[in-house]
């Protein structure tokens, strides 16, 4: 019998858990709860108290499912929220105590080269040139690469839960994720990168570049096989924002293909793809579901051999 491995991704909004066979390779179960870890994050504390017991209950949850289907390996890792937090050692003792999980806190770099291991494995032309962003609940990650190799890569704070909670609104929020993208465009030009990036297939990957296709298709039931290379044209990018943008959080979940639980999130994350696209010129991106927890279980599966 193949052995059983598995991979979480603990994001600063959603915790992930993947868990497949190694060899052959076959998905066996794929578990996401949106904790909002990052929720109510201050400078002086860190994760707030209720942000760690949703995500520690969640992660529980994860290793009941871990020890039943007898994984043999496992990787856990942490992203911005944790990284960034005053309190995220002891937040991860707390996991490790209570779960038995041993979370590894990856920081920006590592993220951004596992997402792009993830979303390659799907895509149907690869080998091109990838400007690949991967919209978090506390960071954006940024990627160019070539025959699936990272050229380039920058993690910005611009997550859709850091801009939610830290902007008192749209206008504050652009003027912060311009800001951010001016930076990383004037690194790519220092880099003499910026013309490739420009250049190379956008690739968006994780829940606001999805949500995105699923409103697009308008989705009632989430299938990944539909939204996986689903290209967006900004024009419908720009249709769906201001769609949204007048509506409450609640009248959001009406919208076919919107997440529960993205609704408030939904704004800040459109405006980071809207914006990435208008900064360096883009008209179309590619949607991958795939992205940091399956190159996760995909290094898993190497490892293990």
């Amino acid at each position: 019998m193949p052995d059983v491995v598995a991979a979480i991704d603990l994001g600063t909004n959603t915790a992930r858990l993947l868990i497949a066979t190694r060899d052959p390779y076959r998905q066996i179960l794929l578990r996401r709860t949106i904790t909002r870890l990052g929720g109510g994050f201050t400078r002086e504390e860190g994760l707030s108290e209720e942000a760690q017991q949703r995500s520690v209950a969640a992660l529980k949850e994860f290793a009941r499912e871990i020890a039943l289907h007898g994984v043999v390996r496992l990787r856990a890792v942490a992203t911005s929220a944790v990284r960034d937090a005053r309190n995220g050692e002891s937040f991860c003792r707390r996991v490790f105590e209570e779960t038995g999980i041993e979370l590894e806190v990856i920081d920006g770099t590592e993220e951004a080269v596992l997402t792009l291991r993830g979303v390659a494995s799907i895509l149907d032309d690869k080998e091109c040139d990838l400007a690949v962003f991967d919209v978090g609940g506390g960071s954006t990650e940024y990627t160019l690469a070539s025959a699936q190799e990272p050229l380039f890569s920058r993690s910005l704070p611009i997550g859709v839960v850091r801009l939610t909670e830290g902007k008192a609104g749209v206008t504050e929020m652009e003027e912060k994720i311009r800001r951010e993208l001016g930076g990383l465009k004037a690194e790519l030009e220092g880099e003499g990168l910026a013309g490739r990036f420009r250049l190379a297939t956008l690739v968006g990957t994780a829940g606001t570049a999805t949500s995105l296709a699923a409103i697009h298709i308008g989705m009632k039931d989430y299938d990944y096989r539909r939204v996986n290379n689903h290209t967006m044209p900004l024009s419908e990018v720009e249709r769906i924002y201001e769609m949204l943008k007048p509506l409450a959080p609640v009248e959001r979940l009406q919208v076919p293909g919107l997440e529960p639980g993205r609704e408030d999130l939904i704004i800040a994350g459109v405006l980071v793809v809207l914006l990435t696209m208008r900064v360096f010129g883009f008209q179309t991106f590619k949607v991958s579901d795939s992205g940091l927890l399956e190159g996760l279980i995909l290094g898993v599966c190497v490892e293990s051999r």
